[in-house]
């Protein structure tokens, strides 16, 4: 029987662990917190046609693979758990001045020349798909494959599925790859891979949100994703069942997970900017976690050695790099490659083997 170690109970980690025992293997998922990392601190949105620009094609490329997989992906997941993870279908980012207003034209132009169906709105387009946004807004981009899902959702359904596969869950921190009898490993701690493995190239990255819950007299979220940068900073407001997910911050911090009154501050002030009835809100939760972010914006996917495979480095969009991970881990799993993560392969990295005796700081 082929068994496998999964290190890291993200949403990364535990769909590989899921999808591997669904194909045969023997899995063990080793984290001391499952699912309370960076995947519990995050908007949920599949977006990297909005995200795109020009020169950045590994980036697109890489998001759109795996947007284009995302529904087969919530599907075995819906068919394993009975959970929709989906909360909104379409994604509008908006400007608020001409130079942003400009970059949306320039987005769209880049974006659809490789496939993709962007429309820019007018000041009335805006209006008239999102009438709560504000006044000031100048014009928008409006991607209608462009879905988000709710993160704590999909980290739950996949415990479940990880549960209904066979995968021993173990709430323990691993402090030494070698330390683990297992024939392969999936290493998916995150912002802390280097821990593990200490030359892979991925660094701890802040990011605050916020939680907004509906109150009766609040006008009601936008029916999509907002996207937009106001005072050179850039937001999102994500829609849930019971409100607003409002992200988020970005600092080179290292691992400070502290929420800050000046990230707490610049959050709703430049949310009202784009939709003025979020004053209207509850305050429900304040919180942050360490994206890892790598050198050039890509994750690491791939072959660290023999047995050890990576699955880290994902930034802000480990959400929406769960389905082509999975599919590239389960390929290498199987002694294959998948092509649509080949730029992300970390042997664009120099990147060292640890010693035998290399473990994580206590």
């Amino acid at each position: 029987m082929r068994t496998l170690a999964v290190v890291g109970g993200g949403v990364i980690g535990l769909s590989a662990a899921w999808r591997a025992a669904e194909s045969g293997w023997t899995v063990t998922l080793y984290d001391p917190a499952i699912g309370t990392g960076a995947s519990w601190v995050a908007g949920g949105m599949l977006a990297p046609l909005s995200e795109g620009w020009p020169g950045e094609d590994a980036a697109l490329e890489f998001g759109a693979a795996s947007l284009d997989r995302w529904p087969d992906f919530a599907a075995r997941l819906k068919t394993s758990t009975g959970v929709d993870v989906f909360t909104a279908d379409e994604t509008l980012t908006v400007a608020l001045d001409a130079a942003d207003a400009a970059d949306l034209h320039t987005i769209a132009d880049w974006v659809n020349e490789r496939g993709g169906a962007l429309r820019v709105l007018d000041r009335a387009g805006v209006r008239t798909a999102e009438p709560g946004l504000g006044r000031s807004i100048r014009a928008g981009l409006l991607s209608p494959t462009e879905p988000a899902v709710d993160n704590r959702a999909l980290v739950a359904a996949l415990r479940e599925a990880c549960a209904s596969a066979g995968v021993q869950l173990r709430a323990e921190k691993v402090r030494a790859l070698t330390d683990l009898p297992q024939d392969r490993i999936v290493l998916a701690t995150g912002a802390a891979a280097a821990e593990l493995w200490p030359d892979l190239p991925v660094h701890p990255v802040k990011g605050e949100i916020l939680r907004l819950r509906r109150r009766p007299s609040a006008p009601p979220p936008p029916q999509r994703v907002i996207r937009a940068r106001v005072h050179g900073h850039p937001i999102y407001l994500v829609p849930r069942h019971d409100g607003i997910v409002l992200g988020a911050t970005q600092y080179e911090a290292g691992f400070d997970t502290a929420v800050t009154v000046a990230g707490v501050r610049d959050l709703i002030t430049d949310a009202e900017a784009v939709f003025p009835g979020i004053g209207e809100y509850e305050f429900a939760e304040a919180i942050a976690g360490s994206r890892p972010g790598s050198p050039d914006n890509l994750p690491l996917i791939g072959h660290l050695d023999d047995r050890v495979i990576a699955a880290t480095g994902h930034g802000r969009n480990g959400i929406l790099g769960v389905p082509v991970t999975v599919d590239a881990v389960t390929a290498l799993l199987d002694g294959s490659e998948l092509p649509a993560a080949r730029a992300a392969a970390p042997s664009r990295f120099a990147v060292a083997h640890p010693t035998a005796t290399t473990a994580a700081p206590s």
